[in-house]
């Protein structure tokens, strides 16, 4: 019962707040880090993200996905907007609370996802998408930074 999380941050401190995640959500592994671009609003600070592998439905990390984002002070003022903590669930075994779509509908068109998923894995397969690595292979790494002098645990 394997969830693919990828959690992100752009405001403040970014690194704390991706290690709010690692608290939360306990992962069995973690990706290195990378710094993005933001995607859509780009008038904000760069992000640093990552994914993390979890044991867990795709319920319990919308749940737990949602404490981490509380605890971090996220705040959902501007829709694509800057943020403290984002925790997607880009795919998980059921069940899925209402509303969440899994796998994630825009996870095979995002590099900071599928770069530091395939550092994990790297036979990773995004359902009804395909490998990860020919994923990342269309999409490219334009904007990606990996940061391996930023860990996820201290």
């Amino acid at each position: 019962m394997t969830a693919v999380l990828s959690v992100g941050s752009n405001l403040g401190d970014r690194l704390a707040f991706l290690r709010v995640a690692v608290e939360v959500l306990a992962p069995w592994a973690l990706s290195p880090v990378y710094e993005t671009a933001p995607v859509g609003q780009v008038d904000q600070p760069d992000f640093l993200n990552a994914v993390l592998l979890c044991e867990l439905s795709a319920q319990e990390a919308w749940d737990l996905g949602r404490v981490a984002e509380r605890r971090a002070g996220r705040e959902r003022a501007v829709p694509g907007g800057p943020r403290t903590l984002d925790v997607d669930v880009v795919d998980a075994p059921p069940p899925a609370p209402p509303g969440l779509l899994v796998p994630h509908p825009r996870a095979h068109e995002r590099a900071f996802v599928l770069a530091p998923w395939l550092d994990l894995d790297p036979q990773a397969a995004l359902p009804g998408h395909g490998l990860v690595s020919d994923l990342l292979s269309t999409v490219g790494r334009a904007g990606l930074r990996r940061r391996d002098d930023l860990p996820l645990r201290p």
